[in-house]
């Protein structure tokens, strides 16, 4: 499972022009799903997510996590993070795993964020979707399940 974890303002996810999720300041999670992932590598990068130190605390080093300054989580799901761009110039998505399974890990992921206390907000599974993304620094990290180590 692969995420990019993005600081933000705020964030927002639209389908035919219509807000679906909306959050304030905050994480939005562009998350892919890959062939053997699992419901554990799910509740490893909720964890990751949920308790990553990458906000500012009062001497502006990065030492609080979204959980800590009572922050939002936007999801939106991301197959295109498995797309492998060596060969050729089209992409190829061997990589990424199935819908149906891709949606239920999707879903376990976010129940993982909100069982960690997390008030989370979602895109549609499956749709086309205009994400707006106001980063607060920048700050972006990539976290990968099979690099856990």
């Amino acid at each position: 499972m692969r995420a990019v974890v993005q600081r933000v303002a705020r964030g927002s996810v639209k389908v035919d022009d219509t807000i679906v999720g909306e959050i304030g300041p905050g994480l939005v999670v562009l998350l892919g799903v890959g062939h053997g992932d699992a419901a554990k590598d799910a509740a490893y990068i909720a964890d990751k997510i949920a308790y990553l130190r990458i906000f500012d605390d009062e001497q502006g080093r990065m030492n609080l996590s979204v959980l800590d300054i009572s922050g939002s989580v936007l999801v939106v799901s991301q197959f295109t993070l498995f797309g492998d761009c060596r060969k050729g110039r089209r992409p190829g998505f061997s990589e990424a795993c199935s819908q149906e399974e891709a949606r239920e890990l999707y879903g376990i992921f976010v129940e993982e964020l909100e069982k960690l206390g997390l008030m989370v907000a979602t895109g549609i599974f499956r749709e086309h979707m205009t994400v707006e993304i106001v980063n607060d620094g920048p700050v972006t990290m990539l976290l990968d399940s099979k690099k856990n180590f």
